[in-house]
């Protein structure tokens, strides 16, 4: 199972492009918070899985995969 997630694998399950940027974006807020500056940079995309299942209160089944690494 992947442990991050980008807006392309929020898209790949059904979620409106702009619900994936937006939940990307939240996710980055939040990792901000936890102490981790390195995703306070508008060009990173990527996120933990983690967070993102937080911010929906759902947990994403294992066949997310786009490109298979991870």
């Amino acid at each position: 199972m992947r442990k991050t997630m980008t807006k392309d694998d929020l898209i790949a399950i059904g979620y409106k492009p702009h619900t994936a940027v937006s939940l990307i974006r939240q996710a980055k807020e939040i990792m901000v918070k936890k102490g981790y500056p390195f995703y306070n940079n508008k060009r990173l995309g990527r996120v933990p899985r983690d967070v993102v299942e937080s911010l929906l209160g759902v947990s994403l089944k294992e066949e997310i995969s786009t490109d298979g690494d991870n």
